[in-house]
């Protein structure tokens, strides 16, 4: 006898059951994000979760309610709404209702949100306008995502990919089509690379494969490098070196055919895997190779995405100083390269500048003063590091941290600084933690893989 499961009787209820998750552990995530957003003392029972769900119960704090936004990219009154939510069949307004709550620029952000989804989902076929703010939108997360902490963009990144997909599947001309793929496989990109700072391989490498998949029907070299590089970067962090090279290898054949920034990105990846399984000469050979590339770069429409889209002077830099920390003979080299990605990362106000690939290049500088016996100078360094906030803590950031703790503990000079060692311990433990934004990163689970092969 098969049980029929009931019906959700809530938008909410829906999304719950999609996540396939208990009540008491969304609440506990509740709790996390609701750290994340600041909102101290705020949390929700399994009880009150289950009665929201059920529609047995409507109210709830302001705070709550920001928080329920922030995990599920949807206002609270959607939410709550009875499933299947109305729609224009049923005579009822798609619009959400405005509560007495919002302050009025949330009254006005809303309204902004909702005209901006009309103008996009309300045609079939995009107008040169429509395709237009599709674009920058995905430009400025491109550029915003080194600046800004993970939880403040986690929902605009997930709203954007569902909006391309929904906008791919409602059908398109062959040409807005091919555009909204490479859209769509950037925007997977930059969650690929958001679960990855999160500390979550899995994830990460997930959205990379959907994004290749979109920019294999772009038929978009540059965004295919891309994709590889980046899944190279996912791989080398969660120390799988061989398979960093093996994506890297995978990603310079298109690179070569693109000719854009990831004719230099490729080789410093490969570089820096191969400087981790200690295969010097390779390792050396590919930096020269990737510095001999820089001459030859044509930028392609990716990298006038700009942001984390492009690799510039300043990330190689900090890329290749992190290779050559692992090489031994290449310490003056090292040295160099070190104290010339610090110095590039000085001004923030630079269109790429990042937070994380600063952190980085100073962890490589403090490496490579350590190596020297600078130990002082290893903490001045870290300095920077020490002083980023909670949700700047990310993966990157904190496995940079770490690498320099293993190589303090493995100098001759271990103990010397028992200063820097305890700080090192304090960051390391107060890492942003996956779960504390897992629901932002996959708010629409329905929309969790690329439109299907049949779709243009």
């Amino acid at each position: 006898m098969t049980v029929r499961r009931a019906q959700p009787r809530t938008v909410f209820e829906e999304l719950l059951r999609q996540q396939d998750r208990t009540y008491e552990e969304i609440a506990r995530d509740f709790e996390n994000v609701a750290r994340q957003l600041g909102e101290h003392g705020v949390s929700i029972t399994a009880r009150h979760l289950r009665r929201l769900a059920s529609g047995e119960r409507t109210g709830t704090t302001p705070a709550t309610r920001r928080v329920l936004q922030a995990m599920f990219n949807r206002r609270v009154d959607d939410l709550l709404q009875c499933w299947p939510p109305a729609g224009p069949a049923g005579g009822e307004p798609q619009c959400a209702q405005l509560t007495s709550f919002a302050t009025p620029l949330e009254l006005l952000t809303s309204a902004a949100q909702r005209a901006h989804e009309f103008a996009l989902l309300s045609r079939t076929s995009l107008t040169s306008e429509s395709m237009e703010q599709v674009y920058d939108d995905v430009s400025q997360l491109a550029r915003i995502y080194s600046h800004r902490p993970l939880p403040e963009i986690l929902g605009r990144l997930a709203t954007a990919q569902d909006t391309l997909f929904r906008l791919i599947e409602a059908g398109q001309a062959p040409a807005c089509a091919r555009q909204l793929y490479f859209l769509a496989g950037v925007t997977c990109g930059l969650l690929a690379r958001a679960a990855h700072d999160l500390g979550d391989p899995y994830a990460a490498l997930t959205q990379a494969r959907t994004g290749f998949i979109c920019a294999d029907r772009a038929d978009h070299n540059g965004l295919r490098a891309a994709i590889r590089a980046w899944q190279a970067i996912f791989t080398y962090w969660a120390d799988r070196p061989h398979d960093a090279v093996r994506y890297s290898q995978s990603g310079t054949r298109f690179a070569s055919a693109a000719r854009s920034t990831t004719l230099v990105w490729v080789p410093c990846i490969e570089a820096r895997a191969w400087a981790q399984l200690g295969n010097d000469d390779r390792a050396y050979e590919l930096v020269q190779h990737a510095e001999r590339m820089r001459d030859q770069v044509r930028p392609d429409e990716l990298d006038e995405l700009g942001g984390v889209c492009t690799f510039d002077r300043s990330r190689q830099l900090y890329v290749l100083a992190d290779a050559l920390t692992w090489l031994p003979r290449r310490a003056k080299l090292c040295r160099r390269y070190c104290e010339e990605a610090v110095a590039a990362y000085q001004d923030s106000t630079a269109p790429n500048w990042s937070f994380a690939f600063q952190a980085g290049s100073c962890a490589t500088l403090a490496i490579a003063r350590i190596g020297a016996g600078e130990l002082d100078g290893a903490a001045e360094a870290m300095a920077q590091v020490f002083g980023l906030t909670e949700p700047q803590r990310i993966n990157l950031v904190v496995k940079s941290v770490r690498r320099v703790h293993s190589v303090l503990s493995n100098s001759p000079l271990a103990g010397n600084h028992p200063e820097l060692t305890e700080k090192i311990r304090v960051f390391a433990d107060s890492q942003l933690r996956p779960g504390a934004a897992r629901a932002c990163l996959e708010p629409l689970p329905h929309r969790a893989s690329a439109p299907s092969p049949g779709q243009p």
